[in-house]
């Protein structure tokens, strides 16, 4: 492309190189993609992996609770959850609190993955080559970008 169609391209509020949807899904589908040869070997996929992060982080988890953190919807999480079960990694079962709900825990195997999963965030910030830094300041504006989306459905 010549300058001056860059130019034109970069003048044009219409221009897709110049849309932040566009951007965002380029980043989200490209990133999800590098962590698949990182998470293989631990037999996930990345949205289990988000599961297992949740899991790890606080234990058990109603559906609907897991649901809101990931922010998906319980029919989508559900055969997540499922196929994690079927893995060995989780146990669903009826809240002692709420017998309407499902409760979600790890299983021993779950928590003793957690010390493979360590590595993870260091491997994952030299395989897409960014600092600490540039993360850090990458995951606040994406925050802030979250928080006026959901505003804005509101």
């Amino acid at each position: 492309m010549s300058a001056s169609a860059r130019a034109s391209v970069s003048d044009d509020p219409l221009a897709l190189e110049s849309q932040i949807c566009f951007a965002l899904s380029v980043a989200s589908r490209s990133v999800v993609s590098a962590y698949r040869p990182v998470l293989e070997p631990m037999g996930l996929t990345h949205p289990q992996y988000l599961v297992m992060l949740a899991l790890w982080e606080q234990q058990p988890l109603a559906l609907r609770d897991l649901a809101r953190l990931l922010r998906l919807d319980p029919g989508t999480l559900s055969p997540l959850v499922k196929r994690l079960e079927a893995q060995g990694m989780v146990t669903r079962g009826r809240s002692t609190d709420d017998e309407r709900a499902l409760s979600i825990e790890l299983t021993a195997a779950g928590v003793a993955l957690r010390e493979q999963a360590e590595s993870i965030p260091e491997r994952m910030t030299a395989r897409l080559d960014v600092t600490r830094d540039e993360l850090v300041l990458l995951h606040r504006t994406m925050s802030k970008l979250i928080a006026a989306a959901e505003a804005a459905e509101a």
